[in-house]
């Protein structure tokens, strides 16, 4: 190896962050069953190899470096514990992996990130933690920068990290895949955690918010590593299909002055092609796969944005299949959110009265109270059936309780031609 310039370093340094960072955290803390010293290991390898390979070169394989200087570092500081009773069992956990990783060089590590991802979606983990503690423990995300995307103060959220670190080593919380009785069910956490952190950033449409910056990505990033992982599970499969749908639509989101543009008066020429296309291909690999069970929430909410892009072809969303999808959506979660859109769904298909029927049936719901789409919704529907006067009480609501300035405009709007009229 000869020298290499800090600024080839940092490249290299932040390549193999991106590359292998999840995966050596997962292959050291499924050993030692301890997440936050894997993390300190790890950090203390990439400091080491900052300060090392300016002077000594790029090694040919970054990953087999950090491995072996991780590694190094988790045995020093079970040594400098040696008075703890842990501390032997740490050790010994440490050098088995020596014969388990043989010459790194040579051969690749072992991907362990899937078990990491089951670790961190525990039922024993409290749920509002496992989408921050996947981004933190497979990329890497700081404390902080998790806190801002999910409008949490810093100190709380690294306290539940911490906690939460702590709870999978104290309770023996295995990492390997769950029993194919439970795989199920603890796959749908996972699923859910990677959608929480992809939401957080597809809630700013202009990705002018440092503390969403990047989420979606991420999410997605998520989302393919699942997939890669778990190929033949069509859940994956559709949630994958799901982000890819949704973020093809991000730069039709706002007009060229920053207006929000709802959904259906978007421009189908704004939306990424290739991401459709692979959603799109991803959703007819995982409805070949029907046969080993019912459909599932993921692989239905993407096929209703399926059902959407179709108006690229043919100039109108195919109303009629997501009335359908969202039926069977109403069916399977029990969600007032989806009622909500359903509702939509039928008002385009048989009314605005009758999709008014369908929101009425949950307006005594206590989660709708505070919840604006609901009342842009119903606003909308009332405005359809002509009932002026609680429509504008509606769009008074819904305008209240907006928070993204762009879209309280747009409501507002909707208020004054409807007052116009």
């Amino acid at each position: 190896m000869s020298p290499s310039s800090d600024e080839g370093v940092s490249a290299a340094a932040e390549a193999a962050a991106r590359r292998s960072y999840g995966k050596l955290v997962a292959f050291l803390a499924s050993r030692t069953r301890d997440v936050a010293a894997a993390e300190d290991a790890l950090s203390a390898a990439f400091e080491s190899a900052l300060q090392n390979w300016p002077a000594h070169g790029v090694p040919a394989n970054p990953e087999a470096w950090l491995m072996t200087a991780a590694r190094r570092s988790l045995i020093d500081a079970a040594r400098r514990r040696k008075t703890r009773d842990d501390a032997v069992a740490d050790l010994l956990l440490i050098a088995d992996t020596s014969s388990e990783e043989g010459d790194a060089a040579r051969r690749a590590i072992p991907d362990d990130r899937l078990l990491l991802m089951f670790a961190c979606a525990h039922p024993a983990i409290e749920r509002s933690v496992r989408a921050p503690l996947m981004l933190q423990t497979i990329l890497g995300f700081d404390a902080a920068t998790i806190a801002s995307a999910f409008l949490v103060a810093p100190s709380a959220m690294g306290q539940r990290l911490v906690r939460a670190k702590a709870k999978i080593k104290q309770a023996g919380i295995p990492f390997r895949l769950p029993d194919h009785d439970d795989i199920a069910e603890r796959l749908d956490t996972v699923l859910e955690a990677i959608y929480a952190a992809f939401t957080e950033g597809w809630s700013d449409p202009a990705g002018t918010e440092a503390r969403h910056r990047n989420l979606t990505d991420e999410g997605i990033w998520l989302g393919r590593l699942i997939v890669l992982l778990l190929p033949d599970e069509p859940e994956a499969l559709g949630l994958l299909a799901l982000m890819l749908h949704a973020q093809a639509r991000r730069a039709a989101r706002r007009d060229a002055q920053g207006g929000y543009v709802p959904l259906a008066e978007q421009d189908p020429a704004l939306w990424n092609a290739h991401q459709i296309d692979e959603a799109e291909a991803l959703l007819l690999r995982a409805s070949a796969m029907g046969t080993r069970g019912s459909t599932g929430r993921y692989q239905l909410e993407a096929a209703v944005q399926s059902a959407h892009v179709i108006r690229r072809r043919t100039g109108r969303a195919d109303w009629p299949a997501i009335a359908r999808l969202y039926d069977a959506l109403a069916a399977l979660t029990g969600s007032p959110v989806v009622e909500i859109n359903r509702a939509v769904a039928v008002a385009e298909t048989r009314g605005a009265a009758a999709g008014l029927a369908v929101l009425d049936a949950v307006a005594d719901d206590p989660r709708l109270a505070d919840y604006q789409p609901y009342w842009a919704a119903r606003a909308g529907l009332l405005a359809g059936t002509g009932a002026t006067a609680a429509a504008d009480a509606a769009y008074a609501q819904a305008i209240g309780l907006e928070a993204d300035p762009a879209v309280r405009r747009f409501l507002q709007q909707r208020r004054e031609a409807l007052q116009a009229r």
